[in-house]
């Protein structure tokens, strides 16, 4: 990071548009420069710096849900566009991921953008000229940190055992890389102090949020989903009681929608950009691994909601490169303007079962189970499940629930059951992780 995090970047942004730009050593008569937002922020300032911190989240978010979902083994590229997506992404033949290539440094350089541009908004709120209120401070840093905190969250997920850094603050003088158990830690600091900045921070925001926010664009709403990213690291700690409480805190509803939450927005205008992760039907050729299909239960409507017959010509043809094939395409999102969530209800109710079922509590597990189950056209699971039983059953409901929201590698590997996961080639091998770039070694 030592290469990337030196990038003093800020962001202009309009309808969550974003425009990189110079930072310039005299005033502008036509736009802030870097020490106009640093030192003396107006509240439109701070306005453009809260959706630069939006939008930069969402600009390479689906080339981490792409690689990460991919080396999991939910779905595969078969474009044929760079062999690395199914050779050196796949473990092809023992490959290894390669540390100074874009699958390693791409995401990384990304995340480590956001904590530039929210450190930079952190500082712009403490030295506004805009007369906020001390609760309105606490509001925006709570806000800010929060997003910081998701965003480093993502990179450890691909990190693991190397780490990352936590303490970007000075870009000349960078905190150390943490073990995997410290990172989270300091996560989980790093949200709980965001809460309690969000829970002094007033009845609103004086800056607004996307549509993606709907619901949770309060400081009072927005320490809800504070909470459900708390509850998330907790699940990583192996922390069934922080879950428990985080859960309590958060916006998770048993009986509400599952699809309520978070979520990354897009646009078509000339401004804005959209979804990257959508697929054109029949076109694109990002194909479900077969075992999406074949492992289903019957009736099971998440699988027709997330996958389609591929059927160029209407004619159903599998698609194969590289000695991969598959019938299905993916189908998660089917415009180009579709939200793409961050964090939702579904997930939140996952935990919940998880939590009860690290705890002793089967039946309980089993409640919150059959909730989701029900949602999609299953039968509620048997009675007097054993543990393991239990556990299977979790294992399965969280593979399609979320499937391609960036869970199943991680959740394989926390549960020591990467071995589990299905590859379609001898030879191949499920990486446990991705290099730390080699412009951070040393």
């Amino acid at each position: 990071m030592k290469s990337f995090i030196k990038i003093f970047c800020l962001l202009f942004v309009f309808s969550l548009a974003f425009v990189s730009c110079e930072v310039e050593d005299f005033g502008n008569p036509n736009a802030p420069t870097a020490e106009d937002l640093l030192d003396g922020a107006s509240l439109a300032d701070l306005q453009l710096l809260a959706s630069g911190v939006e939008s930069i989240l969402r600009t390479d978010m689906g080339f981490h849900y792409n690689t990460v979902s991919m080396v999991g083994r939910e779905y595969y590229d078969l474009r044929g566009t760079d062999p690395r997506y199914t050779g050196e992404l796949l473990g092809a033949d023992g490959a290894v991921l390669d540390n100074n290539g874009f699958l390693t440094t791409r995401s990384f350089s990304q995340v480590y953008r956001v904590a530039r541009n929210t450190n930079n908004f952190v500082g712009a709120i403490s030295n506004s000229l805009a007369g906020l209120s001390d609760a309105e401070k606490n509001g925006l840093v709570g806000l800010a940190e929060t997003l910081k905190a998701y965003s480093l969250s993502l990179e450890l997920s691909r990190q693991y055992q190397n780490g990352i850094r936590v303490d970007v603050a000075d870009a000349n003088n960078l905190g150390a890389f943490l073990s995997y158990e410290g990172s989270l830690d300091a996560l989980e600091g790093m949200l709980d102090d965001a809460y309690s900045k969000l829970t002094a921070a007033g009845e609103s925001f004086p800056v607004a949020l996307s549509s993606g926010f709907a619901g949770f664009d309060t400081p009072a709403t927005f320490a809800q989903f504070n909470r459900a990213i708390a509850a998330r690291v907790n699940l990583y700690q192996g922390d069934t009681g922080g879950v428990t409480t985080a859960l309590g805190q958060s916006f998770m509803d048993m009986q509400g929608d599952l699809k309520m939450g978070v979520y990354h927005v897009f646009g078509s205008s000339g401004n804005d950009i959209t979804n990257p992760l959508v697929v054109v039907p029949n076109q694109d050729q990002f194909m479900v691994q077969m075992g999406f299909i074949n492992d289903a239960a019957a009736g099971d409507m998440r699988v027709g909601e997330k996958s389609s017959l591929f059927e160029p010509d209407g004619v159903p043809t599998t698609s194969s490169i590289d000695n991969l094939s598959s019938d299905y395409q993916l189908a998660l999102y089917t415009s180009n303007t579709a939200p793409v969530p961050m964090i939702r209800n579904e997930e939140l109710v996952l935990m919940m079962a998880e939590a009860r079922l690290q705890n002793g509590d089967v039946d309980g597990a089993v409640f919150a189970l059959n909730i989701v189950r029900e949602a999609a056209g299953l039968a509620p699971l048997a009675d007097g499940l054993s543990a393991d039983e239990a556990t299977d059953a979790l294992i399965y409901e969280r593979r399609y629930s979320l499937f391609g929201e960036g869970h199943r590698w991680v959740d394989m590997r926390r549960w020591g059951r990467l071995d589990q996961i299905e590859t379609d080639r001898a030879g191949d091998v499920i990486h446990t992780q991705f290099p730390r770039p080699v412009t951070e070694e040393g």
